[in-house]
């Protein structure tokens, strides 16, 4: 039943992302959501300038303007939004009369992540190795290996000294042996434990049963 379950979800899944066929209800009622469907129908079928490998866009990402908005490799949009023009010159040029115009690129490159709820103006271009952290307004270029945050989006640390600082963090968890032997970002083999040992460890044993 599982195997039988499983070749229907593929023959959706090509039909939904690879052709473009009914994306919504299979995303709504098939896809687990997790950002790496969105990301490949967006590459088939959003009008992208260009998407790397290794891309998760999250639903309810915004990416006004495509077509000049390019993505690198490895890169995680979590439900932000993607601004390439200036909304208000539309209401200018009719008051005032006069034919203006002001868009930009927005150049993700390598290895980046934005995060919940950031907003990314025109004309900006963010790492290679770089985070906007949730909530943050970025109007101006982020530099590669920084971490940037607030309104407007400023340099809070150094990516290469939040990875040391995980790293060392991580092997003290009680289920680092788990992450060890874990494949990628998620390992199915191994996820039901630990998500018991965390649960455990969070409230207890007796609710991790």
């Amino acid at each position: 039943m599982a195997s039988i379950r499983s070749r229907i979800r593929a023959v959706l899944r090509t039909v939904a992302v690879e052709r473009g066929i009914g994306f919504a209800l299979y995303q709504r009622l098939v896809s687990n959501n997790d950002g790496r469907d969105h990301a490949e129908y967006l590459r088939r079928h959003g009008g992208l300038h260009s998407m790397g490998r290794d891309v998760m866009i999250v639903p309810g990402t915004t990416i006004t303007d495509p077509a000049y908005t390019r993505i690198g490799n490895n890169v995680v949009l979590s439900k932000c939004a993607l601004i390439g023009h200036d909304g208000s010159i539309g209401v200018l040029s009719r008051a005032y009369k006069r034919k203006l115009d002001r868009v930009g690129k927005i150049d993700i490159r390598d290895d980046v992540f934005i995060g919940f709820g950031a907003i990314v103006m025109p004309g900006v271009t963010i790492g290679p190795n770089a985070i906007v952290a949730a909530g943050a307004v970025v109007t101006r270029n982020v530099e590669p290996g920084t971490i940037v945050a607030g309104v407007p989006a400023r340099e809070v640390g150094r990516v290469a000294e939040l990875v040391d600082k995980l790293e060392r963090e991580s092997r003290d968890l009680p289920w680092w042996d788990l992450l060890a032997r874990r494949e990628g970002d998620i390992d199915p083999e191994l996820e039901p434990e630990l998500v018991r040992r965390r649960v455990a460890a969070f409230y207890g044993r007796g609710d991790a049963e």
